[in-house]
């Protein structure tokens, strides 16, 4: 079913793909297929008066087809009672009801909404005594073999291309069994328990032999994130460092990806290759500068030889000679650069990435986090302030869950100490102090924060994000705070975008009117949040854009801390100077909660100052590399055209 949908979807060949792999515009679609898949093997086996035995993953890919689920069974009347499962694997130790237990979240966003029978789902125990889980592990292996074994097992892949825990060494004939977890799994998965050191080290795993048992197996992955990994396991040979290869020989195995996860697959990234192409303005820019880029040429030393050599005699055949072509596409990156990110008044605009007028335009730069602004665009930000327009920025969430606790401890003692040294008594305020305190000292590593608590840690980010702000130059009526309101879980795991969160997101477009939006199209962000908050202001532009204002406003993306645009895709690069390095640096050390070792450090060791200036650093490097301008840093920008 997913494969005749597949390949409707696309009609690129596969010739270097070594197991069948589909590519969905977005993982939503691609939930929706899986989840249709799965229903219909669900109601087949119902006809024939059988069980229907799942293997079901965790994590944050199957999300979406567990809700797809969940709404055909209220919607559309699939019933579960016919099914079967077994979940993959479990931390160890793990109580059932913690926060970060498997058991707790298959039940949350499956079990507990379907009418599957409580005695029909299993997941590995997190609470066996170590002696007693060989044992355990071979009699979950027996009882998926006595009800016929897994006629359709889920994965997802991680960054080190393991299935289920099945960590880099796992052999393929390996058995479910307790493993210890690779750093690179922990260090993925700390964002969930609030740092490296509260991560569980070991796990219970069902073994790669019962999953390469499986009559069908499908793999979820979505995100440019786990695009590297993905290439490995689909165009890699097959090897024990990663696991997820092993699927390579397995009969009935499907890989599903959104485009992300795809990007840099060879049918994707480099089409011309597989088959022939339509030659666009678009395919000419990725494929030169890729070329320039293998080659470590300047654009502009390209040959002919260098084209035929390379797959691109075509592209050659159909636009060259090599020097015509490198001509323009060095025009075209050129003209990206930009000193004025607002637009440069009274200049000839028709190869400048912005308008010139309105020569003060209103501005509005989106911050999913309370310093994503600084960290992503703080060079542009602070020199459109400078350039004189009329800048606002709008911190999309409190940021709150990425504060430490001991930084929240030390926050609400200093507002006790000032208060009992100036005279101020507040009953409230000290029995405030009372409960954040009694808290924090009892929290266990499963306790999701008190409002208390959120409060506190959110009004630490909130005045780091206004220092942050004074210090570009704005005042505090152009600083807007928005707390949309899925965020405000208390727990990693957010809400899903809300009508209140679109509402608030609408109005303030609205009350600005800006000229210019910038927004976090930085996608790899661990948690999330950056895709919901872009989510919400895609549809608040595409609800506002009959409003006559809307016609002289273009969105602007930038990326984050995670990654950035590949060169190819840049539409406006702003030059920094080393001066203005240091003054974003400067910036960025407002953010005192998040300097020093923070929640959600992710797979990088680097502080968030550090990644920014290696990152646009990088990004200058590029440009002088292909032939460009030597600049010290640059930050990179995409038009999103609504």
């Amino acid at each position: 079913m997913i494969k005749s949908q597949i390949d409707k979807a696309t009609s690129f060949e596969k010739r270097f793909e070594h197991i069948d792999t589909v590519v969905f515009e977005n993982s939503t679609q691609a939930s929706k297929a899986v989840a249709k898949e799965m229903a219909a093997l669900i109601q087949s086996k119902q006809q024939e008066n059988k069980p229907c035995v799942l293997g079901l993953a965790t994590g944050s890919s199957p999300k979406g087809l567990y809700a797809e689920l969940v709404r055909l069974h209220k919607e559309e009347g699939l019933s579960f009672k016919n099914v079967i499962a077994f979940n993959l694997d479990e931390y160890y130790p793990m109580e059932p009801d913690s926060v970060h237990s498997y058991v707790r979240f298959m039940k949350e966003l499956l079990f507990d909404r379907v009418d599957i029978l409580p005695e029909n789902y299993n997941i590995p125990d997190g609470t066996l005594d170590k002696d007693e889980i060989a044992d355990y592990c071979k009699a979950y292996e027996e009882k998926i073999e006595k009800v016929g074994g897994i006629d359709l097992q889920v994965l997802g892949i991680g960054g080190n291309g393991h299935i289920g825990f099945n960590e880099s060494g796992s052999l393929q004939n390996s058995k479910t069994r307790l493993v210890a977890l690779d750093h690179i799994t922990r260090v993925a998965a700390s964002g969930d328990f609030s740092g490296l050191s509260n991560t569980p080290r070991t796990a219970i795993t069902l073994g790669v032999k019962k999953i390469m048992e499986a009559k069908r197996v499908i793999l979820l992955a979505w995100g440019e994130g786990k695009s590297s990994i993905i290439k490995k396991a689909v165009e890699g040979e097959i090897t024990n460092k990663v696991p997820a290869t092993f699927l390579q020989e397995h009969n009935n195995a499907t890989f599903v990806l959104d485009k992300g996860a795809a990007s840099i697959l060879t049918r994707v990234n480099t089409p011309w290759l597989v088959e022939k192409v339509v030659w666009t303005d678009k395919l000419i820019r990725k494929a030169v500068i890729g070329l320039a880029r293998h080659l470590k040429k300047p654009i502009l030393m390209l040959t002919d030889a260098d084209y035929i050599e390379n797959g691109m005699s075509d592209l050659l055949a159909d636009s060259g000679p090599a020097y015509d072509i490198n001509i323009h596409i060095f025009n075209k990156l050129q003209n990206t650069i930009t000193g004025w990110p607002g637009g440069k008044p009274n200049a000839d605009n028709s190869k400048r990435p912005e308008r010139a007028e309105p020569s003060k335009k209103r501005v509005l730069i989106f911050s999913p986090h309370p310093d994503d602004d600084i960290i992503s665009m703080g060079g542009t930000f602070k020199r459109l302030h400078e350039q004189g327009h009329e800048v606002h920025v709008a911190y999309q969430t409190s940021g709150n869950i990425a504060v430490a606790d001991d930084e929240a401890l030390r926050f609400a003692s200093f507002v006790c100490d000032y208060n009992q040294k100036f005279g101020i008594q507040s009953k409230e305020t000290e029995q405030i102090y009372k409960q954040v305190v009694q808290f924090l000292q009892n929290k266990k590593s499963s306790d999701i924060d008190i409002p208390e608590v959120r409060n506190v840690k959110g009004l630490i980010r909130k005045g780091e994000a206004r220092a942050t702000a004074h210090f570009v130059g704005l005042e505090d009526n152009q600083i807007h705070f928005m707390e949309l309101p899925f965020y405000e879980t208390g727990k990693i795991e957010k809400k899903p975008l809300g009508e209140e969160d679109i509402k608030r997101t609408m109005d303030l477009i609205e009350a600005v009117k800006p000229h210019q939006i910038y927004a976090a199209g930085d996608l790899a962000d661990p948690h999330g949040t950056h895709k919901v908050c872009l989510d919400a202001i895609f549809e608040a532009v595409k609800r506002l854009k009959s409003k006559p204002f809307m016609d002289d406003c273009w969105v602007w993306l930038y990326r984050g801390a995670w990654q950035e645009w590949d060169i190819d895709e840049i539409e406006m690069a702003v030059p920094m100077g080393p001066d203005q390095v240091l003054e974003k640096r400067h910036g960025i050390f407002k953010h005192q909660s998040q300097k020093d070792g923070v929640v959600f450090q992710g797979a990088d060791s680097r502080e968030f100052w550090q990644r920014a200036e290696d990152r646009n650093k990088e990004t200058a490097t590029h440009y002088h590399e292909l032939g460009l301008a030597h600049y010290a840093a640059m930050e990179a920008f995409v038009r999103w055209h609504f």
